[in-house]
C-alpha cells in the first residue's frame, strides 16, 4: 500500500499481486460537466461501494466518485484477512455506552464478519474466499490475552468452532514454525483476494443503478443546504454526501475530518509459488494468521500457492526503500526453511487510525447532512461493510447503531499535520519495546 508522492488522478492500481491477478479489467469514465444526484460519495473502496449498494437497494439515486482506480487504496492492497471484531479493547468505551452498549459494539464485530460472507455467497463474487484463521501468541502475556477471548467469544454466543492449541499443536495445525507458543485457531474468519471482491462489489453497484466515477479527485467541497463537489472537470450537486476516504483523505478536503485519522503504513510480499505439499506443511489447512503484537506480522497462503505475507507498520510516513528487504528478516523469524525464498511482488499504502482505535462514524458537526466513515485501525475487511450499513441505516432513519458510534468522542492527534506523525512514530516504538520487555 504505498502512497506514491503527489498521486495524480490519472493513477493506476500500485502494482502488486492483487492488481496481476485481478478478475476485472475495466475501468469506468471520469465526471466531466455539472450533474446532480440525491446522495454523493466520496471513496471507491470497500466503505463507498458498500453504502453505495445499501443505499442503491433501498431506492436511492447514488453516484460515487474515486479519485484514481476503485479499489485503488487500502480495499485493494490489505493482506486480505476477514477476522472477527472491529476496534481494539472495547471495554474501554463503557463509560460512554454502558455495558449493553459495549456488548452490542462486539456484537457488530461478529456480524461484521457474517455480511462479507454474505454478499460474497448471494452474488456469487469470485474471491478465493477461504475460512480458517487464528491469532499468534508471541509470549505468555498473549496466551493469557488468548484465554480470555475464546471465554468472551463463548459468552457472546459466537457459532464458529473456536479452539486454543499449544507447543505442538501450532505446528500440526496452524503454522510451522517454533515461534508461537500458542494459537488460537476460529474457524468462523478467513482470508480472500480483496481487490476482487472490491471489483465484483462494484460490478453489484452498477447493476443496481449506481452512477460510478474513477479519476475524479474532489479539489473542494462547498458546503450547505446542497453540498457541490468540485473536481478538475466537473461538479457534482446532491443532497447528502457521504465522506469514504479513509486513510487516503486529503486533510485540506475536511479539516475536522483529517485531524482525526493518521495514515499508517503497511506492507506487504507475494513469493513465487510453492510446491503444493510446501504449502501444507507451512500452514497446515491454509489460514490466515497475525501474531499479537503491537508491530505485528500477518500472513496466509494464497489460492494460487504464494506466501503472502505482510507488516511493518509505521507511522512515520516514510516507507521503506525496499519493502521485500525490510520484510525478509520477519519471515525468516517464522520460517528459516525459507531462506531462499523467491519473491515476485512487494507494495504497501495506508490504513487509517484513530486515536482510540475505534471506526468513526458519524456526521460532520458542521454539516448534517455530510456523513463519514473512517479510521478501522487494520480491520477494515469487516468494518468497512458494517461502517456501510450503519450509515445507510441511519440515512434511511434508523439511527440505532450509528447512534453507538456518534457517542464516542474523537479526539484530534496532537502535533498538527507536519509534528502528528513522528510524535505517533515514537509512541509506536515505545510500544513495541514494551512487547519485547514482556517476551523476556
Amino acid at each position: 500500500m504505498t502512497r506514491a508522492a503527489a498521486p495524480t488522478p490519472a493513477q493506476e492500481h500500485t502494482p502488486s499481486w492483487y492488481a496481476a491477478t485481478r478478475v476485472h479489467q475495466r475501468t469506468w469514465p471520469r465526471l466531466e460537466g455539472q450533474i446532480q444526484c440525491q446522495i454523493a460519495i466520496i471513496g471507491g473502496g470497500f466503505t463507498g461501494i458498500n453504502t453505495a449498494i445499501e443505499l442503491a437497494q433501498e431506492g436511492y439515486q447514488v453516484t460515487l466518485l474515486e479519485a484514481h482506480r476503485l479499489g485503488w487504496g487500502a480495499s485493494g492492497r490489505n493482506g486480505g484477512e476477514l477476522i472477527r471484531g472491529i476496534g481494539h479493547h472495547l471495554d474501554q468505551f463503557q463509560p460512554s455506552l454502558g455495558d449493553e452498549g459495549v456488548k452490542r459494539l462486539k456484537q457488530l464485530g461478529l456480524e461484521a464478519v457474517d455480511l462479507v460472507k454474505k454478499r460474497i455467497q448471494a452474488h456469487q463474487i469470485p474471491c478465493d474466499l477461504h475460512l480458517g484463521y487464528a491469532d499468534l501468541a508471541t509470549c505468555s502475556r498473549h496466551i493469557e490475552d488468548l484465554e480470555t477471548e475464546q471465554q468472551e467469544m463463548a459468552d457472546l454466543g459466537y457459532p464458529h468452532a473456536m479452539r486454543l492449541v499449544r507447543g505442538a499443536e501450532v505446528r500440526e495445525q496452524v503454522v510451522d514454525s517454533a515461534f508461537y507458543p500458542a494459537a488460537l485457531i476460529d474457524e468462523g474468519s478467513g482470508h480472500l483476494h480483496p481487490l476482487n471482491l472490491l471489483l465484483g462489489e462494484a460490478d453489484l453497484a452498477e447493476q443496481l443503478g449506481v452512477t460510478l466515477f474513477e479519476q475524479s479527485q474532489v479539489l473542494r467541497i462547498e458546503k450547505g443546504d446542497k453540498p457541490k463537489l468540485f473536481t478538475a472537470q466537473g461538479q457534482l450537486e446532491c443532497d447528502l454526501l457521504v465522506i469514504a476516504a479513509n486513510g487516503y483523505l486529503d486533510a485540506e478536503l475536511e479539516p475536522w475530518l483529517g485531524s482525526r485519522i493518521l495514515p499508517a503504513g503497511s506492507y506487504l510480499i507475494a513469493s513465487s509459488p510453492l510446491p503444493e505439499a510446501l504449502c501444507q506443511q507451512l500452514m497446515p489447512g491454509r489460514k490466515a494468521v497475525a501474531d499479537m503484537r503491537t508491530a505485528l506480522d500477518y500472513y496466509r497462503i494464497s489460492a494460487d500457492h504464494r506466501l503472502i505475507f505482510g507488516g511493518l507498520c509505521t507511522y512515520s510516513g516514510r516507507d521503506p526503500k525496499d519493502i521485500a528487504a525490510a520484510l525478509r528478516p520477519h519471515i525468516r523469524q517464522v520460517f528459516p526453511q525459507l531462506q531462499d525464498l523467491t519473491i515476485e511482488y512487494q507494495w504497501g499504502g495506508m490504513l487509517g487510525i484513530g486515536a482510540n482505535r475505534l471506526p468513526q462514524i458519524g456526521r460532520l458537526p458542521d454539516a448534517p447532512n455530510i456523513y463519514y466513515a473512517q479510521a478501522y485501525a487494520g480491520h477494515g475487511l469487516n468494518a468497512t461493510h458494517l461502517a456501510a450499513r450503519t450509515l445507510a441505516q441511519a440515512i434511511r432513519g434508523d439511527e440505532t447503531d450509528f447512534a453507538l458510534f456518534a457517542k464516542i468522542e474523537h479526539l484530534r492527534f496532537p502535533g498538527g499535520r507536519y509534528l502528528r506523525a513522528p510524535l505517533l512514530a515514537g509512541g509506536m516504538l515505545w510500544y513495541q519495546l514494551i512487547d519485547r520487555l514482556r517476551s523476556l
